[in-house]
């Protein structure tokens, strides 16, 4: 097989995964098509380098920061005396890094007791909020990003849902540590484990009961992440497939540690922090992947060759008149109005495209929101009120103001014609412009 063969082969496979006409509609043909054009988008963002750009800036962030993070995260702990249940959790991510990530981890949790936050004064607090907010702000937006979400969430939102998850996060996951503990521990639970294969079965459900809490930790960093709706299930498939990679990845890393040898001799008592920028930066990657499992299953319709699809006019036109006629068409049948998300998705366009798109519509009155929660798109005028010029003018216009900075070159006679003007050439716009009387 030659070269130009093997590109051609390539190119035809990409573009079935890309602008297939005829995506498979029966499991679990559909399954194995999603799961090819999720492999696919994760790869071109890993090739293009946008993952690994915001995991090395969070490596940074995250060194910076974990001390004041933790110690406000175990403030409320220290005060309810359970703070020694968080640290096997701290211990399981340092474990990978072998015995002297076990004495990093010792050396963390003195610097987390050293820290009295109670004496820190007003402005120590102060700098101390501000150190861990401006981290969970930097996740935000490296999520946001992901999810391609421009805004991020307000100051007031930042302070009270950072801080709440912050401080309230930890004392739940001691709360779920406990209660599982007094569950096995309980008489009826002691009577099943005699019994197989519940004993069994219920060992097992123990065993993995750290794997369970990892996943669910991922999950809900997806879904309160982003500053945007993430449905749980798909939340939870990039959960537990980040949960899954994290454990593989523990291992293989201690594997590396324990071969590690030769770094150990080389970089002297560097080499542990050489290991732990590593293994944060690991961890990060797994995190954001995850994420990005997430938003393509969730959005389908955002997996195309490039990273951001360039918002050409053909495309922004053309997606307007479908999107018009889609919620035309059941509003004068009597049948339920379209969700924004559903309409979205059926479009196999991009999303950031569909919204810009929608909202210029919004905006220019000719589509409006209804329904309860607000995501159900409906005409905004009467049908004979809409007219097809309405909705090009709607989009070729310049929301920003950008085109009246541009020099007054053009005649008149070319501004004042209609939307739709047929061929016009150069050369009759310049002879109509050199016949035009001078003022």
């Amino acid at each position: 097989m030659t070269s130009s063969q093997f590109k051609d082969r390539l190119n035809a496979v990409e573009q079935w995964i890309l602008a297939n006409p005829n995506p498979p509609q029966h499991r679990p043909w559909t399954w194995l098509y999603t799961l090819g054009r999720t492999v696919y988008a994760l790869g071109r963002d890993l090739l293009l380098g946008n993952l690994t750009l915001h995991a090395m800036s969070l490596v940074y962030t995250t060194l910076l920061s974990i001390v004041p993070l933790l110690a406000l995260s175990f403030s409320v702990l220290k005060a309810m005396d359970v703070h020694q249940k968080m640290e096997p959790f701290l211990f399981q991510f340092f474990e990978p890094m072998g015995p002297q990530g076990i004495e990093l981890g010792n050396r963390i949790l003195e610097f987390v007791d050293n820290m009295k936050v109670g004496v820190l004064g007003s402005v120590g607090l102060g700098l101390l909020v501000y150190t861990v907010i401006s981290l969970v702000q930097k996740i935000e937006r490296s999520f946001n990003v992901i999810w391609r979400v421009p805004d991020m969430r307000s100051m007031a939102q930042r302070f009270s849902n950072y801080l709440s998850v912050i401080m309230i996060g930890p004392l739940l996951m001691v709360s779920a540590v406990g209660m599982t503990a007094t569950i096995l521990s309980s008489t009826f639970v002691q009577g099943l484990m005699a019994i197989e294969p519940f004993g069994s079965l219920i060992l097992a459900v123990s065993r993995l009961m750290p794997f369970f809490l990892v996943v669910g930790a991922f999950t809900f960093v997806y879904v309160f992440m982003p500053n945007t709706r993430v449905k749980l299930r798909y939340a939870f498939v990039g959960g537990l497939l980040a949960g899954i990679t994290w454990q593989a990845g523990s291992m293989l890393f201690a594997s590396f540690v324990a071969g590690s040898a030769k770094y150990a001799a080389i970089y002297s008592s560097f080499a542990i922090g050489i290991i732990l920028l590593i293994w944060v930066y690991v961890n990060w990657m797994i995190l954001l992947l995850g994420s990005s499992i997430a938003f393509y299953l969730q959005n389908p319709g955002a997996i195309a060759k490039r990273y951001r699809v360039r918002s050409s006019a053909e495309l922004q036109e053309n997606v307007a008149l479908v999107m018009m006629w889609l919620v035309c068409k059941p509003f004068s049948e009597g049948r339920p109005a379209p969700q924004q998300e559903a309409l979205e998705s059926r479009l196999r366009v991009p999303a950031e495209v569909t919204r810009q798109v929608s909202d210029k519509l919004i905006r220019a009155g000719l589509l409006s929101l209804a329904g309860g929660t607000g995501d159900l798109l409906v005409p905004a005028r009467s049908l004979d009120l809409i007219t097809v010029e309405d909705v090009l003018r709607t989009v070729r216009r310049d929301d920003d103001g950008v085109t009246d900075r541009l020099p007054r070159v053009l005649p008149a006679s070319l501004l004042n014609r209609p939307i739709v003007s047929g061929s016009i050439t150069f050369d009759r716009l310049l002879k109509e412009d050199q016949q035009a009387p001078t003022e």
